[in-house]
């Protein structure tokens, strides 16, 4: 084993760009693999732990009470394969103003004597449970912990005593907005109650189960007594539909950075056996057997693979973090823990290095199979009379010889050929898919700034967080918003919370517009703007949450009131949990909700400092700030795919760097002959560039198409943003043109280094060993 090492340590010594390659494509590969695995593993597992630690409901259920007893309901805990808590008594108290940080609206509060029990097992993070009437436990469904410094905030209600806050805690089940003891919420006038189910065959994550399972725990109850239920596959959705559009192209760079490790190690391998049939030879004569001869070759590229694993793992560990962080910035984590488990590391180290030896194992073989006396004689001269028929044709065209001969080397070796171009090809379809990328998220960020004016947020400073009370009316405020010098046009906006047909505890933010709605008309992708009575839209991820589309209805719930509304536009993007109305739905469902902030669009030249100051001395209870567009996704996908393609660029040409260097290798008796009878430096590297332009020309034209293929995948499956067809449609002639190109620059730049390097052999030092 002493000896298969030394040898293999002296191949790798030997062969430093070959090591070099393969632990940059490697250390590449790792990287794209691991943060890809890491979204797709935060999406589901971070969910299904905390759930499961909790043991989270399936189903959250809500009875009238005046139709079915506290008993019965107990009694459908002892149903086959159920498990439940309940009934506990449900109020809906209706919070009239921005409280804790949050807007206005329904707040649902239920009646639990402890946040254990067998189902929907509550974590405290703050304070501690409320014991006493008028004591009041908030759900934190974010991540972080709540400052103890609000607890003691008092939470005052119409027509309700008041509550006082003792504590902050989080569940998986969304179940409530916050607890009560039982005794509080019978004073609260609880209009329904809530059963807690856990289905022992709901586990598979099918809402056809669930509902079967659903049906059992609630037969023989009467007819009209089930209200609502919210899944737990909802939940599920929601927590996921962010990270989600960040899956579809860090999965194909991934892909892509896994072809081209498996295509660059095979060709790297195969050319050192290749080169090296004296050196097997030799090794053979020495007593190697033939396995010891593979296990030299898979030893000589385990070595760079695992180092270039280790690194990629650690600069993966590095990178995920921040990208976790983005994809589920602002998402209802309640207790999910969102980072990169030590299994993915833990497996990469494993995995990648494991595809390394299986790729080279191949071309290793090779060597296995060679007898000792042929390899010494082959030496490293290529067969003789390969691809001779296409070389002799190319030799009669008019072609320039140097020409002509690069032309015809690629066929002497059409395994390495292929390798090599199927290198080349994937390096095009990255480029290819990097450039469409760029220009679509280009398009969907120039959309999102409008038209380019400079604009003012004005929002209202909350009073429990050390403002002034405002001591003007929402009217009179924005008529002296419009007064002020440099105002041209205003957004009014009114932010309530709100609940949905079916659900039984989840509120949904809901944005009114009025006013200069013409920016927010320009974000529709279907349907129309909701100026109209009774009409809402919203973003892709909503629709796809709540299973809505343009023209379905649904009914909305508020304080009392019920108001069937129609899904008239779908927007651009948009939160999972918003969506949005004009004020002739406001005059309907929630006349008295106050207005939450102002979007001013400024006149053309006007001081952005000046008008913050005279904005702020209209009202003390005023935020002035200036907007300024969050461009965290885009520059994260742009970022993220522009870095890859450099490096799986490099990669590619690093290939053809190999590639061209081994021939050059090869043919050194070859170069000598013909420098012999008079060809210059420049025609050699004339030739040697040509030999791999073909290559890089073949590999564009079939990268291309590959590459708009897999942008339209990547940007058709974004389940958060709702692309429109112009900005799919980014491919233009200048663009096309700069592609067909990229796999020829590809070719070239790796064929440049050694093309020179052979240019410069002299005749004597080619062939002083003949």
């Amino acid at each position: 084993m002493s000896a298969v090492w030394r040898a293999s340590r002296g191949a790798v010594r030997r062969r430093g760009l070959q090591t070099f390659v393969i632990g940059l494509v490697v250390l590449c590969s790792t990287v794209t693999v691991l943060l890809a695995l890491a979204v797709l593993d935060a999406t589901s597992a971070p969910f299904d732990r905390a759930f499961a630690e909790q043991r989270g409901a399936h189903a959250v259920v809500s009875f009238d009470p005046a139709k079915v007893s506290d008993e019965r309901l107990a009694r459908t805990a002892g149903r086959p394969g159920v498990a439940a808590a309940g009934p506990f008594g449900q109020a809906v108290l209706h919070v009239p103003d921005s409280w804790l940080g949050r807007p206005g609206g329904p707040l649902t509060v239920v009646g639990r004597a402890d946040p254990a029990g067998p189902v929907d097992r509550i974590r405290l993070l703050t304070g501690r449970w409320a014991t006493a009437p008028g004591e009041l436990v908030v759900e934190w469904p974010i991540q972080g912990t709540p400052d103890s410094a609000m607890l003691g905030t008092e939470l005052r209600t119409p027509g309700a005593p008041t509550l006082t806050v003792v504590g902050f805690a989080a569940g998986m089940s969304r179940s409530a907005g916050g607890w009560v003891t039982p005794e509080q919420v019978t004073a609260l006038h609880p209009t329904s109650a809530q059963m807690l189910y856990r289905f022992s065959d709901a586990g598979t994550g099918t809402q056809a189960r669930l509902r079967a399972a659903l049906d059992t725990a609630t037969a023989g109850l009467p007819a009209g007594a089930l209200t609502g239920s919210q899944s737990y596959l909802t939940l599920k959705q929601a927590f996921s539909a962010q990270a989600d559009a960040y899956l579809p192209f860090m999965t194909l760079f991934g892909v892509l950075g896994l072809l081209i490790s498996v295509l660059i190690v095979g060709n790297v391998v195969s050319g050192a056996v290749v080169s090296g049939y004296r050196h097997i030879g030799v090794l053979k004569a020495l007593g190697f057997t033939p396995h010891q001869v593979v296990a030299v070759y898979l030893t000589m590229v385990s070595v760079p693979a695992v180092a270039g694993c280790v690194l990629g793992t650690a600069l993966g560990n590095v990178l995920a973090p921040p990208i976790l962080q983005l994809a589920f910035g602002g998402i209802e984590t309640g207790t999910a823990s969102i980072g990169v488990s030590p299994w993915l590391s833990a497996g990469c180290l494993l995995a990648m290095p494991a595809l390394v030896v299986l790729a080279a194992l191949i071309p290793a073989l090779r060597a296995h199979r060679l007898p000792a006396a042929q390899a010494i004689s082959a030496g490293s001269a290529p067969r003789t009379g390969r691809g001779l028929r296409v070389q002799r044709w190319l030799g009669g065209t008019r072609l320039p010889r140097p020409v002509s001969l690069g032309l015809g080397q690629p066929f002497a070796r059409p395994g390495r050929t292929l390798l090599t171009m199927a290198a080349i090809v994937l390096g095009v379809t990255t480029v290819t898919l990097t450039t469409g990328l760029t220009s679509t998220m280009v398009a969907y960020a120039d959309a999102a700034t409008g038209d380019g004016a400079d604009r003012v947020n004005v929002d209202m400073r909350e009073p429990e967080a050390g403002g002034a009370a405002s001591k003007l009316g929402d009217r009179a405020i924005e008529a002296r918003l419009r007064a002020v010098p440099g105002t041209d046009r205003i957004t009014v906006r009114a932010l309530t919370k709100v609940q949905l047909a079916g659900s039984t505890t989840t509120t949904r933010f809901l944005d009114f517009y009025w006013g200069d709605t013409r920016p927010l008309a320009d974000r529709i992708v279907a349907g129309h703007w909701p100026d109209g009575r009774r009409e809402i839209a919203a973003g892709p991820a909503f629709l796809k949450e709540n299973g809505l589309t343009v023209g379905d209805r649904t009914t909305l719930y508020l304080d009392g009131r019920r108001l069937p509304v129609t899904v008239v536009g779908r927007v651009i993007d948009g939160d999972a949990r918003s969506f949005e109305a004009g004020r002739r739905t406001m005059a309907e469902l929630a006349p008295d909700t106050p207005v939450f902030g102002y979007s001013v669009r400024l006149a053309p030249g006007t001081d952005t400092r000046a008008y913050l100051k005279a904005v702020e001395a209209v009202d003390p209870a005023l935020r002035p700030s200036l907007i300024t567009a969050s461009a965290g996704a885009v520059v994260a996908v742009v970022t993220f795919s522009t870095v890859f393609t450099v490096l799986l660029t490099v990669v590619a040409a690093l290939g053809v760097f190999n590639t061209v260097l081994l021939n050059t290798r090869e043919r050194r008796r070859d170069l000598g002959m013909l420098k012999s009878i008079g060809m210059t430096p420049r025609q050699t590297v004339a030739m040697t560039v040509t030999s791999v332009a073909g290559l890089g020309a073949a590999g564009g034209v079939l990268g291309i198409p590959l590459g708009i293929v897999a942008h339209r995948l990547v940007v058709d499956n974004v389940g958060v943003i709702a692309f429109p067809e112009s900005m799919k449609s980014v491919w233009h002639v200048p663009q096309m043109t700069g592609l067909a190109l990229a796999g020829v620059t590809i070719a070239v730049l790796g064929a440049l280094v050694p093309a020179r390097s052979a240019a410069r052999l002299t005749i004597a030092e080619v062939l002083h060993n003949e």
